[in-house]
C-alpha cells in the first residue's frame, strides 16, 4: 500500500493526538502516585502503565467501531459519557483510598492497632503483587477513550481497511509508549521525594489528590474557553 500526502497526514494526526492526549495528567498521574505510595517496583509500574494503555487503546478503537454503525455524533456523545464516568470513578477511587487511610490513622492514634503501620509498610515491600487497588485503577484508566482522534479514523474510511489498520497500529504504539514513559519517569521522580513527617499521611494525600484529579477533569470541559 502506497501512502500519499493525505494518508500520511492522517497517520501523523492519530500519532500526535495519541501522544498529546496521553500527556493529560488524569491518565498517568494516578499510576505514578500509587506506584510511589505502594512502593511498586519498576517492573510493576511499567506493567500497570502498559495494561492501562492497552485498555485506553481498545476503548478508543471501540468508539471507532461505534462511528461506523451509529455515526460520529453518537460516538462523540458516547466518548463524552465515558470520560465523565472515568472522572466520577477517579473521584470515588481516590476518596476510598483517602478514607481508608484516614480510618487507619484514627485507629493508630487511638492505640487500637498500634502495629498496623509497621505491618502495612512491610506488606507493601514484600507482597506488592497483592495490591488490590491496582485492578480498579486499571479499569478506570483503561476505560477512558480518546475521542479527539475519531474523526481521523472516520476520514480514512474512504481509503479502505488497510489504512485504518496502519493508523490503529500507529495510534496504539504512540499511546502505549507515551503512557509507559510518563508513568515510569514520574514514578521514579516521586520515589526520590521524601516528605518527612508527612510520609505518615502519604496514603491520605495520594487518595485525596487522585479524587481532586477526578473533580478537575469533570469540571474542566464546562469552563468557558
Amino acid at each position: 500500500m502506497t501512502f500519499g500526502s493525505e494518508k500520511l497526514l492522517l497517520i501523523s494526526a492519530v500519532a500526535g493526538v495519541g501522544i498529546l492526549h496521553t500527556m493529560v495528567p488524569d491518565h498517568w498521574l494516578p499510576i505514578a502516585l500509587m506506584a510511589r505510595q505502594r512502593r511498586w517496583s519498576r517492573g510493576e509500574t511499567i506493567r500497570t502503565a502498559f495494561l492501562a494503555s492497552i485498555g485506553h487503546v481498545l476503548s478508543t478503537l471501540l468508539v471507532g467501531v461505534v462511528v461506523w454503525f451509529a455515526g460520529v455524533a453518537f460516538a462523540q456523545r458516547f466518548g463524552y459519557l465515558a470520560d465523565k464516568t472515568a472522572s466520577i470513578a477517579l473521584f470515588t477511587f481516590g476518596g476510598w483510598i483517602a478514607f481508608a487511610a484516614w480510618r487507619e490513622l484514627q485507629r493508630q492514634d487511638d492505640g487500637i492497632q498500634h502495629s498496623m503501620r509497621s505491618h502495612a509498610h512491610n506488606h507493601q515491600h514484600c507482597h506488592p503483587s497483592k495490591d488490590k487497588s491496582r485492578l480498579p485503577l486499571l479499569l478506570i484508566l483503561g476505560s477512558s477513550p480518546m475521542v479527539e482522534g475519531i474523526p481521523a479514523f472516520f476520514a480514512a474510511g474512504k481509503y479502505g481497511l488497510g489504512l485504518i489498520a496502519v493508523m490503529s497500529g500507529v495510534f496504539a504504539l504512540s499511546t502505549i509508549a507515551t503512557y509507559i514513559l510518563l508513568c515510569f519517569s514520574s514514578a521514579e521522580g516521586l520515589q526520590r521525594l521524601h516528605l518527612g513527617a508527612l510520609e505518615r499521611y502519604g496514603e491520605l494525600l495520594s487518595g485525596s489528590f487522585i479524587a481532586l484529579i477526578g473533580i478537575i477533569y469533570w469540571v474542566w470541559p464546562m469552563l468557558p474557553a
